[in-house]
C-alpha cells in the first residue's frame, strides 16, 4: 500500500488528507502534528458558559470552497450568519458607522462616505478624483504593487489610512502599506487597472432576479472548531498523530531519485512515504528543506525570511449597564494614529444572535500587529488592563469585566509583501521539481481565512494524487 504523509494538521493539512483519502482510496494516508491540538489558528474553547473561538469565528461565505466543504462533510446546516448590525471605525471624534458599499475598506458610495464623518470633505473629493491606475515603474518586477500604493494613489491618503488600513491591517494584524495587493485584496487586484476603481467595484453582476441575498459571512454556533472536528472524523481520528514533531525529511535510503521520503521525527522514529504534504507554517517548513538537498537552500532561506505577526485575542464578559457607547454592532476598528493596545474589538454577543444575552456582552479584543509585540510581552493581567483602559475611552467601559480570558498566538498571521504569490509559487515548483511527491502549502503561501486554506488543501491533494496515479508501483 502507498502512504502520504500530511504534516500539519490545521485545515490546510486536514482538507488535503481528507480528499486524498477520497481520490486514492487505496492508498494510506496519515496526518502527523507537532503540537497537542487539532486545528492551527482554528480553536474554540469554552467561555463564560458559551463556545468562544479563540481566533477567526467566521469565513468569508461568498468564496465557495469552506461552504462547498461544509456541505460535503455533512455540517452545512449548522451554519449561521453575522446580524446586519454594522461596524464602527474610531475617529478623533470617537466611533462612527462604516458606511455602506464598502469593498475591502474602499467606499465605492461617496455620498455615504460624506455622510459617515470619517474622512474630511476634502478626502471625499480626493477620493472622487481618482488618476487611473500605477504606472508600470511604480509596480513590483511581476506587476504587484502593496496595498498603500495602489490606493493612496488611487483615492488618496485619508482613505488609506482611515478605512483601508484599519480592516486590511486588521485582518492581517500589519501595515497595510505594505501588504501585497494580489496576496491580502485580491479583490481589489482583480480590479486595480481599471480606468475607474469605484466603478469597476460597482459593477459587480447583481444576483438573479428572486434570489437569495448570499450572505458575506458564515460561522457555526458551537465555534470554527465544529469544521475541524468533522475534517478529523472525515479523515479517521486514528490516522491523525499528534504531538509528533518531524526532526528532518530525507529521501528514502536506497531508493532511486524521486522514488518516496523518509521523515524522521523528534523522538527517533521514521516513516516512509510515498509523497509528503508539508502544510506547516514557513518557519517550521524552512529547516526542514535546509537539511533535504542543498538545492534548497535558497528556498528555505526564503521561507525563514518571511515575515510573521503574533497577536493576542482577549476575550471578556461584561455587563451592559457599564458600557456607555451603545453595542449596536458588530465591533470596531481602529486605525494606527489612534493606536494604543486594542486593534480591533468584536462585540460577540451582537454580532452573533446565538451569543446574546440579556444584561451581559461578549466582547473579543485584539491586541498585537506585526512590528509591536509590545501586548504580548504583558502578562495576563497586564494586558486586560490595558485593555480594559483602551475600552474605556472608546466604549466608556467602567471597572473591570466579569470575566476575561487571554489567548497569545505567536508568528501566527504571515506578512505578504508585493510578489509574494510570485515567489510562494517559485518555492513550491523548486521543490516539487527537485523531490517529486513533497509539496508546500498553507497560509504561508497562497492566502488566509478558511477558503484559501480549504482551497490550497484541496490544491495539493490533486497534485499528489496526480502524482501518484503517475508513479511506478
Amino acid at each position: 500500500m502507498r502512504r502520504v504523509v500530511v504534516v500539519g494538521a490545521g485545515v490546510t493539512g486536514l482538507t488535503a488528507a481528507w480528499r486524498l483519502r477520497r481520490q486514492v482510496p487505496d492508498a494510506e494516508v496519515v496526518v502527523v502534528e507537532a503540537s497537542g491540538r487539532v486545528g492551527g489558528l482554528v480553536h474554540t474553547s469554552p467561555f463564560d458558559g458559551v463556545a468562544l473561538d479563540t481566533a477567526a469565528d467566521a469565513f468569508l461565505a461568498r468564496v465557495p470552497d469552506a461552504v462547498r466543504l461544509c456541505d460535503e462533510l455533512g455540517v452545512a446546516d449548522q451554519l449561521v450568519h453575522p446580524t446586519d448590525a454594522g461596524a464602527l471605525v474610531l475617529t478623533d471624534a470617537g466611533l462612527r458607522r462604516l458606511p455602506a458599499g464598502l469593498v475591502l475598506g474602499v467606499p465605492t458610495d461617496l455620498d455615504a462616505l460624506a455622510r459617515s464623518g470619517i474622512v474630511s470633505d476634502a478626502g471625499v473629493v480626493r477620493a472622487g478624483h481618482d488618476p487611473g491606475p500605477l504606472p508600470p515603474g511604480a509596480r513590483h518586477a511581476g506587476g504587484d504593487v502593496s496595498v498603500g500604493a495602489m490606493v493612496r494613489h488611487r483615492l488618496g491618503d485619508e482613505v488609506m489610512d482611515e478605512l483601508v488600513a484599519p480592516l486590511l491591517g486588521g485582518v492581517n494584524a500589519g501595515d497595510a502599506d505594505r501588504l501585497s495587493l494580489a496576496a491580502g485584496a485580491p479583490q481589489l487586484a482583480a480590479v486595480a487597472d481599471a480606468p475607474d476603481l469605484l466603478a469597476a467595484l460597482r459593477a459587480t453582476p447583481p444576483p438573479p432576479a428572486g434570489a437569495a441575498p448570499t450572505p458575506v459571512f458564515a460561522g457555526f454556533p458551537t465555534g470554527t472548531s465544529t469544521l475541524v472536528d468533522a475534517l478529523v472524523d472525515a479523515v479517521g481520528p486514528a490516522s491523525v498523530h499528534l504531538g509528533t514533531a518531524v526532526a528532518a525529511v530525507t529521501g528514502r535510503s536506497g531508493a532511486g531519485e524521486g522514488a518516496g521520503l523518509r521523515l524522521g521525527f523528534a523522538d527517533g522514529s521514521s516513516l516512509d512515504a510515498d509523497a509528503v504534504v508539508l502544510a506547516t507554517p514557513a518557519h517550521a517548513t524552512a529547516p526542514l528543506l535546509a537539511s533535504l538537498n542543498a538545492e534548497l537552500h535558497d528556498v528555505a532561506a526564503g521561507l525563514a525570511d518571511l515575515e510573521w505577526a503574533s497577536v493576542a485575542m482577549v476575550s471578556l464578559a461584561v455587563d451592559t449597564d457599564r458600557v456607555a457607547h451603545p453595542l449596536d454592532a458588530s465591533g470596531y476598528l481602529v486605525p494606527t494614529a489612534r493606536r494604543r493596545t486594542v486593534t480591533a474589538a468584536s462585540f460577540a454577543s451582537t454580532k452573533w444572535a446565538h451569543l446574546a444575552r440579556a444584561g451581559r456582552a461578549l466582547l473579543r479584543v485584539s491586541a498585537g500587529h506585526a512590528g509591536d509585540d509590545g501586548p504580548l510581552g504583558l502578562d495576563d493581567e497586564e494586558l486586560v488592563a490595558a485593555v480594559c483602559a483602551d475600552l474605556a475611552d472608546h466604549l466608556g467601559l467602567e471597572g473591570p469585566p466579569s470575566a476575561a480570558r487571554v489567548t497569545r498566538w505567536q508568528r501566527a498571521l504571515p506578512q505578504y509583501r508585493p510578489g509574494h504569490l510570485e515567489r510562494a509559487a517559485h518555492w513550491q515548483q523548486q521543490v516539487w521539481s527537485t523531490h517529486p511527491g513533497l509539496w508546500l502549502t498553507g497560509a504561508s503561501f497562497a492566502g488566509l481565512g478558511l477558503p484559501a486554506c480549504v482551497r490550497q488543501g484541496n490544491e495539493a491533494a490533486a497534485r499528489v494524487a496526480m502524482h501518484l496515479a503517475s508513479a511506478p508501483r
